[in-house]
């Protein structure tokens, strides 16, 4: 087993870099106030349900579920977990990545540490315990409408925790309670509220969406240094990054896109021989940038809204001092993930987008009409060799493959349940696509890098911005010239994994406004 190396706290809202570091063993600290506010809640859960000595309706507890809350539940605690996770057992499709289940059930452990779901604080320490191990659920992709939570597949992360079902530890997929005898675990034992509490919330959708826009941010920032050293390597006249001109569009982030792209190419020397007005994919790029760095500052705004607030029904707030009620128990909606739906819609969007523009700085690289003469599609000898032809496809059905997912899904709401879930946000299904397209970006930002490095070894010239030719020595040192034609799948993966780690604009500050 690995030894977690990083600590996260239940205590205020969680960050996003938490959600990376949940794929590998942390640890997840679990301090004074949080078990206070948990058992604070448990009491009050047990004090309304049987105020006055008299068991009061509390939905999950006492009820039925979903359209069925009309009808009581059963009256053994045992037997109503079971009822809670048995019917979701309704899954189907490959298994989600580890790394958005352990990002998930990070979430769903931070919502119920807040004290507002009534669960045992028995349940909280354990599942902080799992991630000091390797066990992950084994968790179907397909299932949720996003609506009164992740329901089914929070169901089968819930009952891999129980030791039912399937789970992976230390990477093997296995039968969950010989996982959990891997890891050194023991299984939950839930009651109908605690089982409830762990399925009632969008931790899936919202672990989907922060990875996600994590991804399309590092593929943003990658292909803003990526269009400076295609600047440089043309030999273009950076005059459409002048400050004046984005300050005069009045779009913020397009100031910001341009300052950074101005850092990156500074001292950057135009050859002179370049059209007046370069194509859209080149002068038009720090508005395309810049309109897709406001669209993430809103999604931004959502992962945080999402990882800080508690996704849940029913909700217990205890009273306030000398009030006569212990407390209320509120029924609602906050399990509707709406926010998350609307957000990664417009995620896929700016994936689309970023997408477009890679592919056509790489169609107008190896293209001699428009590259300065350099041999088509960068072959050394071209025939004889064939240099970038290939990648160049597969950009072109990687973009494909990208505007066909990026439909959206918050418009498609079916009615369930017998119409009690009568709107639904399918922001479950918004979140996984965002998170598939942000692979495929990256993907098309490798292809593109690798484009650049080929382009400068059949002539163009060196960069001459410092920072522009850092980036190129990197791409060269990491990834030999294409001379002759070889299999190019594993360099292009390659050079998107460098550019998540080698980022030219980081450092800029005193040009932003």
């Amino acid at each position: 087993m690995l030894t977690p190396t990083d600590t996260v706290s239940l205590t205020g809202p969680l960050a996003p870099a938490a959600l990376r570091r949940a794929a590998a063993p942390l640890t997840v600290s679990v301090d004074d106030a949080a078990r206070a506010r948990v058992e604070r809640g448990r009491r009050l859960f047990d004090a309304l349900r049987h105020d006055d000595g008299a068991a009061r309706p509390i939905y999950g507890a006492t009820t039925g579920f979903g359209a069925l809350v009309g009808y009581a539940g059963r009256a053994d605690e045992a037997d109503q977990c079971d009822n809670t996770l048995a019917h979701l057992g309704a899954g189907q499709g490959p298994d989600l990545p580890h790394a958005i289940v352990r990002a998930a059930l990070l979430l769903r452990t931070r919502s119920l540490a807040q004290g507002a779901s009534g669960v045992s604080v028995e349940v909280v320490d354990r599942l902080a315990a799992m991630f000091a191990t390797t066990f992950c659920p084994a968790v179907p992709r397909f299932g949720s409408v996003g609506a009164s939570g992740d329901l089914i597949p929070l169901a089968y992360a819930t009952q891999a925790l129980r030791g039912r079902g399937h789970a992976y530890a230390d990477g093997r997929r296995m039968p969950a309670a010989d996982a959990l005898a891997v890891a050194g675990l023991r299984s939950l034992v839930l009651d109908g509220r605690d089982a409830l509490a762990l399925v009632n919330g969008t931790s899936v959708t919202t672990a989907a969406l922060a990875l996600a826009c994590d991804a399309v941010r590092a593929a943003h920032r990658s292909l803003t240094s990526l269009t400076c050293l295609l600047v440089d390597v043309l030999g273009c006249d950076p005059g459409f990054l002048d400050a004046d001109l984005l300050r005069a569009y009045g779009h913020a982030g397009a100031i910001d896109a341009g300052a950074r792209m101005r850092h990156t190419l500074a001292g950057c020397t135009p050859s002179g021989s370049r059209p007046l007005q370069e194509p859209y994919s080149l002068r038009c790029s720090p508005q395309l940038l810049g309109a897709a760095e406001d669209a993430l500052r809103y999604v931004d705004g959502v992962v945080t809204a999402d990882l800080g607030g508690i996704s849940d029904n029913p909700l217990f707030f205890p009273g306030g001092a000398g009030e006569a009620a212990p407390g209320k128990v509120v029924h609602g909606g906050n399990f509707f993930g709406q926010p998350a739906a609307f957000a990664a819609d417009l995620l896929a969007s700016v994936a689309a987008q970023l997408g477009n523009l890679a592919e056509r700085q790489l169609d107008l690289l190896v293209d001699p009409v428009r590259n300065g003469g350099l041999p088509p599609m960068l072959a050394t000898a071209p025939g004889a060799q064939h240099g970038l032809q290939g990648v160049q496809l597969a950009t072109t059905a990687l973009v494909a493959e990208i505007r066909r997912a990026a439909a959206p899904a918050s418009m498609q709401s079916l009615p369930t349940n017998l119409h009690n879930q009568d709107v639904v946000p399918f922001g479950t299904q918004a979140a996984l696509r965002s998170h598939d397209m942000a692979e495929l970006l990256g993907l098309l930002c490798g292809s593109l890098a690798l484009g650049l490095r080929q382009a400068v070894h059949v002539g163009a010239r060196r960069p001459t911005a410092p920072r522009c030719a850092a980036l190129l020595d990197a791409l060269a040192e990491a990834i030999a010239p294409v001379d002759p034609d070889r299999p190019l799948d594993a360099d292009v993966r390659a050079a998107a994994r460098l550019l998540v780690t080698h980022d030219v604009t980081h450092d800029v500050t005193h040009d932003l406004p």
